[in-house]
């Protein structure tokens, strides 16, 4: 019986064809409807696996963003010239109404709580865009500066005034570009944070100026030392410490102005370039008068020219303005740099020092609200700076003989061939190198920099100076031999030059004399005999005080920077080899043609010398501004 039950049962199993097995009937079912629910799921998978992944939409900018430079560049000057040629719209339009200073509008609105809105509030405001972000087709947001500072820009499409349509408003714009935008104030109410961002809800926006070149990303910003230097504006435009420096520097200069102006000093102007370099012991820059026919001097300062209005009754004068030295080039030296000298009849050395104890460290505190500075030097050394007065005074000939351990000798024979040999042997006793001509003069100078010079890290007064340093200064009235003058140092370096002027027109004569010797032997810093000068002093200058102060180093030192090239708007920089020889410019890359213009064009003998001056032109039309 058993037997035959298990044939039956064996009778009854299913062949499983997928597998071969013998299966019961129902497992059999249950298998094939796995296999048919298995077989539909990779229809589906195969059927979704070639259906097309929808496109990623990529914006302008993103696109715009892979290009180089000088792709962009084209690209973007082809797309201005089109604007240009159609005005839809004119990307240089001719005005812009602001009334809203960002300044300003930053804390008047800061109170706006999130959401709420001032749309009864019209503000106008011009500025550049640093970035654009756009969100679908309704909605795009800017980050704008101007005046220094930073606002959101928020676009809506309802909100969009004025006869342009809100796109053709914004596909225009890039970074870097001016825009005028006429909106409301409001606070902004996202959804992922509780406060929302004080911004401008634009009615409309207007392209003002278009920026044809890449400006550097906010992330990688413009870091490239000399880069900066060369293009001080894209520096201004992308580094907000580059701006703090230049605003602080005009600071400083309006202070000195009103300290002076307030008592009762007269601003005046004197030549820049002159028959005779003097005034200073400097080597100068020489030009050319073609019409003379004669060759003149840059000035390297304009002392003698203020002490001569002294002369003419003006008491009390001053002046700011460049000097050109034609001197190395280095970390504290440039070229052409700024001065402020003042000279003021009836005072001597002693009234200078209280003075300029008094305007350099009131202008400190006023600058940077404390007497304590901080300054770095560009091998890393911190100083900290005090600038309150009084300041500390330090005598040369007295500094000098406790550095080398000797006694020198006495002022009235620092000028003689026994003294040369002398500070010949202190220099090789010292260690210390000085460059020909090794003259009196500079062989103590020399020492002068080593040995004293490098201990005023706070402000300090060298006194004391040898006749025969000093060819503008009174002879001491207690020490024969020595001067009336002192220099005063801050962080090692040299920041005012001032003495008793020397009004002896006797005197002066031997002391330019003495210059003109030295200048024989080969120093040509060595000052020359003016004449005029000279003759001046024989109507008389009464006994007077004079001061000179470098300004840039000032700045310097007040804007924690090593370099006077960061404080200089435009430093002297080397020409850069083949620079600009295969740029093309913006009108050459849409193809506008220079034209001969109207006063410029000559005889057809001149043609090609018109075009070549024409060249240059950016555009075909361009109006001369002329002379009265």
């Amino acid at each position: 019986m058993a037997e035959a039950g298990g044939a039956d049962q064996l009778a009854n199993l299913q062949l499983d064809e997928a597998t071969g097995e013998k299966v019961s009937k129902s497992e059999l079912k249950r298998r094939e409807k796995q296999r048919t629910l298995e077989a539909k799921k990779k229809e589906k998978a195969a059927a979704a696996s070639v259906k097309p992944k929808p496109e990623k939409v990529v914006s302008a900018e993103e696109e715009e963003s892979q290009l180089t430079p000088n792709q962009y560049f084209e690209i973007r000057s082809g797309k201005i010239q089109k604007l240009r040629q159609s005005k839809a719209p004119n990307p240089y339009p001719h005005k812009f109404q602001v009334t809203t200073d960002l300044r300003e509008f930053l804390p008047r609105y800061e109170s706006l709580k999130t959401g709420e809105h001032l749309k009864d509030v019209e503000v106008r405001l011009g500025g550049r865009i640093y970035t654009k972000r756009v969100s679908g087709t309704k909605l795009v947001f800017y980050d704008i500066r101007a005046e220094g500072v930073k606002v959101q820009v928020m676009c809506q499409a309802q909100e969009a005034a004025g006869d342009v349509p809100f796109e053709q408003q914004h596909e225009h714009l890039r970074r870097g570009d001016i825009i005028g935008i006429v909106g409301y104030p409001g606070r902004t109410a996202p959804r992922n944070r509780p406060d929302g961002e004080l911004s401008i809800f634009a009615k409309e926006i207007i392209l003002l100026t278009p920026c044809l070149h890449q400006i550097p990303s906010e992330h990688y910003g413009f870091k490239d030392q000399e880069q900066r230097y060369r293009q001080r504006y894209l520096d201004l435009i992308m580094n907000d410490n580059s701006r703090s420096v230049f605003l602080t520097r005009s600071k400083m200069i309006t202070y000195i102005r009103r300290y002076f102006d307030e008592r009762d000093f007269v601003e005046v102007e004197t030549p820049m370039m002159n028959a005779i370099a003097g005034g200073a012991t400097a080597k100068p820059f020489v030009t050319h008068h073609n019409d003379l026919d004669m060759n003149l001097f840059m000035r390297v300062a304009p002392e003698l020219y203020l002490k001569m209005l002294l002369v003419g009754g003006l008491e009390r004068v001053y002046e700011l303005g460049r000097q050109f030295r034609n001197e190395g080039i280095d970390l504290t030296h440039n070229p052409e740099f700024t001065t402020c000298e003042f000279y003021m009849a009836y005072a001597d050395v002693y009234d200078i020092m209280d003075i300029t104890e008094d305007l350099v460290s009131g202008l400190v505190k006023h600058v940077t609200g404390s007497y304590q500075t901080t300054f770095h030097t560009q091998t890393g050394e911190e100083y900290q700076v005090n600038w309150e007065k009084p300041w500390k005074r330090v005598d040369m000939m007295g500094a000098l003989e406790e550095a080398c351990g000797e006694k020198f000798p006495p002022g009235e024979d620092l000028h003689t061939i026994e003294t040369n040999k002398f500070l010949k042997r202190i220099l090789q006793k010292m260690n210390v190198e000085c460059t020909p001509p090794q003259t009196n003069a500079r062989m103590l100078d020399k020492l002068v920099g080593e040995f004293i010079e490098e201990t005023c890290v706070n402000p300090t007064f060298i006194t004391g100076h040898p006749q025969m340093m000093s060819p503008l200064a009174k002879y001491h009235r207690d020490r024969p031999g020595l001067c009336e003058r002192f220099e005063a140092f801050v962080c090692k370096k040299e920041i005012v030059n001032a003495y008793t002027e020397l009004n002896d027109p006797f005197d002066q004569r031997l002391r330019f004399e003495e210059q003109a010797r030295q200048k024989d032997q080969g120093d040509d810093e060595a000052q020359m005999v003016d004449e005029n000068f000279c003759t001046s002093l024989e109507y008389g200058l009464p006994p007077t005080g004079g001061w000179g102060m470098g300004i840039d180093r000032l700045v310097m030192f007040l804007t924690d920077n090593h370099s006077i090239k960061e404080v200089l708007t435009f430093p002297f920089m080397k020409d850069e080899p083949n620079h600009g020889k295969d740029k093309k410019t913006a009108a050459e890359v849409v193809g506008i043609k220079p034209e001969v213009e109207e006063g410029i064009r000559g005889s057809s003998s001149d043609a090609s010398t018109s075009l070549l001056i024409n060249h240059e032109l950016y555009s075909a039309q361009v109006e001369h501004v002329r002379r009265p």
